[in-house]
Protein backbone atom coordinates (compact mmCIF):
# COMPACT_ATOMS: atom_id res chain seq x y z
CA UNK A 1 0.00 0.00 0.00
CA UNK A 2 2.87 2.55 0.27
CA UNK A 3 4.63 1.89 -2.16
CA UNK A 4 1.33 2.60 -4.42
CA UNK A 5 0.64 5.76 -2.34
CA UNK A 6 4.78 6.53 -3.13
CA UNK A 7 4.00 6.54 -6.89
CA UNK A 8 1.03 8.25 -6.91
CA UNK A 9 2.94 11.23 -4.83
CA UNK A 10 5.79 11.16 -7.45
CA UNK A 11 3.41 11.11 -10.16
CA UNK A 12 1.45 14.17 -8.70
CA UNK A 13 4.66 15.89 -8.01
CA UNK A 14 6.31 15.13 -11.91
CA UNK A 15 3.05 16.27 -13.32
CA UNK A 16 2.74 19.78 -11.19
CA UNK A 17 6.28 20.16 -12.21
CA UNK A 18 5.60 19.60 -16.08
CA UNK A 19 2.54 21.98 -15.77
CA UNK A 20 2.70 25.54 -16.73
CA UNK A 21 3.40 28.12 -14.28
CA UNK A 22 1.11 30.23 -15.75
CA UNK A 23 -1.92 28.06 -15.16
CA UNK A 24 -1.62 27.97 -11.56
CA UNK A 25 -1.40 31.59 -11.73
CA UNK A 26 -3.92 32.41 -13.53
CA UNK A 27 -6.19 30.64 -11.44
CA UNK A 28 -4.62 31.72 -8.45
CA UNK A 29 -4.85 35.80 -9.32
CA UNK A 30 -8.90 37.52 -10.23
CA UNK A 31 -9.00 39.45 -13.00
CA UNK A 32 -7.60 43.11 -12.25
CA UNK A 33 -10.25 46.09 -13.10
CA UNK A 34 -10.03 49.43 -14.76
CA UNK A 35 -10.96 52.08 -17.16
CA UNK A 36 -9.77 52.20 -20.82
CA UNK A 37 -8.76 55.76 -21.61
CA UNK A 38 -6.86 55.24 -24.98
CA UNK A 39 -7.08 52.71 -27.38
CA UNK A 40 -4.29 52.74 -30.16
CA UNK A 41 -5.53 50.20 -32.52
CA UNK A 42 -2.80 50.64 -35.31
CA UNK A 43 0.39 50.08 -32.50
CA UNK A 44 -1.57 47.45 -31.24
CA UNK A 45 -1.68 49.07 -27.61
CA UNK A 46 -4.25 49.81 -24.87
CA UNK A 47 -3.79 52.57 -21.80
CA UNK A 48 -5.33 51.58 -18.79
CA UNK A 49 -6.00 53.25 -15.31
CA UNK A 50 -6.20 50.19 -13.47
CA UNK A 51 -6.61 48.92 -9.94
CA UNK A 52 -3.89 46.88 -8.58
CA UNK A 53 -2.34 43.74 -10.94
CA UNK A 54 -2.06 41.03 -8.10
CA UNK A 55 -0.32 38.55 -10.34
CA UNK A 56 2.07 41.10 -10.88
CA UNK A 57 2.06 42.75 -7.30
CA UNK A 58 1.38 46.21 -9.12
CA UNK A 59 -0.09 48.93 -7.76
CA UNK A 60 -3.16 51.43 -9.38
CA UNK A 61 -2.06 53.53 -11.71
CA UNK A 62 -2.40 54.62 -15.58
CA UNK A 63 -0.06 52.71 -18.05
CA UNK A 64 0.05 52.20 -21.73
CA UNK A 65 0.16 47.95 -22.65
CA UNK A 66 0.90 45.91 -25.38
CA UNK A 67 -2.01 44.11 -26.70
CA UNK A 68 -1.12 40.11 -27.71
CA UNK A 69 -3.77 40.36 -30.13
CA UNK A 70 -5.03 42.86 -31.95
CA UNK A 71 -8.80 41.80 -31.65
CA UNK A 72 -8.62 42.51 -28.17
CA UNK A 73 -8.97 45.79 -28.47
CA UNK A 74 -12.31 45.33 -30.40
CA UNK A 75 -14.06 44.10 -27.99
CA UNK A 76 -13.48 47.40 -26.00
CA UNK A 77 -14.08 50.97 -26.61
CA UNK A 78 -12.67 53.88 -24.51
CA UNK A 79 -14.90 54.82 -21.31
CA UNK A 80 -15.81 51.18 -20.76
CA UNK A 81 -15.00 49.74 -17.66
CA UNK A 82 -13.45 46.20 -18.32
CA UNK A 83 -11.86 43.18 -16.43
CA UNK A 84 -8.36 41.96 -17.97
CA UNK A 85 -5.40 39.97 -17.73
CA UNK A 86 -1.47 41.32 -17.87
CA UNK A 87 0.98 38.78 -17.96
CA UNK A 88 4.70 40.00 -18.35
CA UNK A 89 6.65 38.58 -21.08
CA UNK A 90 11.07 37.34 -20.87
CA UNK A 91 11.44 40.58 -22.46
CA UNK A 92 9.96 42.22 -19.28
CA UNK A 93 6.95 44.01 -21.65
CA UNK A 94 4.00 43.55 -19.76
CA UNK A 95 0.89 42.27 -22.38
CA UNK A 96 -2.95 42.26 -22.02
CA UNK A 97 -4.19 38.50 -22.96
CA UNK A 98 -7.72 38.95 -22.26
CA UNK A 99 -10.13 41.77 -21.79
CA UNK A 100 -13.71 42.02 -21.84
CA UNK A 101 -16.40 44.68 -20.78
CA UNK A 102 -17.13 44.87 -16.76
CA UNK A 103 -20.60 44.04 -16.70
CA UNK A 104 -22.97 47.23 -15.51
Amino acid sequence: MKSILRTLAFFALAISLVLPLSLHAADKYPLSEGTVKKIDVAGQRIMLAHGPIENLFMPPMTMMFKAKDAALLKKVREGDKVLFRVEEEKNGDYVVVSIKAAKK
